[in-house]
């Protein structure tokens, strides 16, 4: 039986994160929590790359560009959509996240995701670094996961 697993490598791994500037008082704690974390696993601060979205909704463009690239090994998309007096923030979060496996899964790079999807700016701010954690460094972990399982796995035939 052959089993693979991938681990927490950051040596020589690039990175792109697609980061939302709507909500940057929670943006800002995610992409500081995901660069702790890939730091913290051994990227290099050179091979990090921040793009910044005007908001959730633009996030899987920018993530699928940044995967089709052929510049990162994987990509780390941040965002929160929090609940408003309509249910907007129910087609934002959707579209968000189904975009951003599609690119995902069209480009072959592994997309993390931590687009957070919250009632309140409370909930948001506890997942972006206060005691529920932080979001961003968990996407982190991801996505240096990510990268290492699918360097190890076999390639897709043509």
């Amino acid at each position: 039986m052959t089993t693979y697993a991938g681990m927490l490598r950051g040596d020589g791994v690039r990175v792109g994160i697609a980061c939302a500037r709507f909500n940057d008082l929670v943006t800002e704690r995610l992409l500081a929590g995901a660069r702790d974390g890939l730091v913290r696993h051994g990227v290099d601060q050179s091979l990090i790359v921040v793009a910044w979205a005007p908001g959730a909704f633009e996030l899987p463009l920018v993530a699928q560009r940044m995967a089709a690239s052929g510049e990162f090994d994987a990509v780390i998309a941040l965002g929160a959509v929090i609940r408003g007096a309509t249910d907007h923030h129910e087609h934002v979060g959707g579209q968000c996240a189904a975009g951003l496996q599609r690119a995902a899964l069209d480009t072959g790079v592994p997309v993390a995701f931590a687009v957070l999807t919250t009632d309140t700016l409370e909930q948001a701010l506890e997942r972006a670094g206060a005691k529920g954690g932080n979001k961003g460094y968990e996407a982190a972990e991801t996505a240096l996961e990510m990268a290492d399982l699918l360097g190890q796995l076999p390639k897709a035939r043509s």
